[in-house]
């Protein structure tokens, strides 16, 4: 199953021959978004199986891989090193980062800590994690994505793809606007949550 799902998607893993300069980024898109539709079709026909390879084959898909070097290089930290002091910032050190996202034997490293001053005077807490590790998040970020965005609430409006404040004031307006809807809204807080989750 796992061989013709691949071959389906013409996304086999070929990491040998290539250089940065010469990968077709909409190609890589193209083969990413197909495999994602792909996972939600399966997941939507409750093809769990299915859904399980096609993950696979986009987790060690070349496209796949590329494209999440290429984000985690071209973001806001993409000079924030983790504790390996690693970035990747020319065309061979991206191209080795590429060749170097496998999933035999990767184990993640600690995330640095650092401290971001607050306007009232204290710190803020934040974990760096290495460029390796953001990567190889950002790969399987691509496989679960699409299995999320099938299962997850239809109100739910944080951090969802295609989906913006604006979007969860007009649900709000809606429901709130017709007659024997809630009098009342309750907005909660847990104090300094992020500081200690992570």
């Amino acid at each position: 199953m796992m061989a013709t799902a691949s071959a389906a998607a013409g996304a086999v893993s070929h990491d040998d021959g290539f250089d940065w300069a010469s990968i077709d980024w909409r190609q890589a898109e193209a083969t990413v978004r197909r495999l994602q539709a792909r996972i939600v079709q399966a997941c939507q026909a409750g093809k769990w199986g299915k859904v399980r390879a096609l993950q696979h084959v986009l987790t060690h898909s070349f496209s796949a891989k590329a494209l999440a070097v290429r984000r985690v290089t071209e973001n806001h930290g993409k000079r924030t090193p983790g504790v390996d002091g690693e970035v990747w910032t020319t065309p061979e050190q991206k191209m080795a980062a590429v060749q170097g996202l496998r999933q035999r034997g990767y184990q993640p490293l600690p995330a640095r800590r650092v401290y971001i001053p607050k306007r009232n005077g204290k710190r803020r807490p934040l974990s760096i994690i290495t460029m390796r590790d953001r990567a190889m998040q950002t790969v399987y970020l691509y496989a679960l994505d699409p299995v999320a965005e099938v299962r997850a609430d239809p109100n739910s409006y944080g951090f969802r793809v295609g989906r913006s404040t604006a979007d969860a004031i007009d649900q709000c307006f809606r429901v709130l606007g017709q007659p024997g809807s809630a009098a009342y809204v309750l907005e909660g807080d847990i104090r300094a949550c992020f500081d200690r989750a992570c």
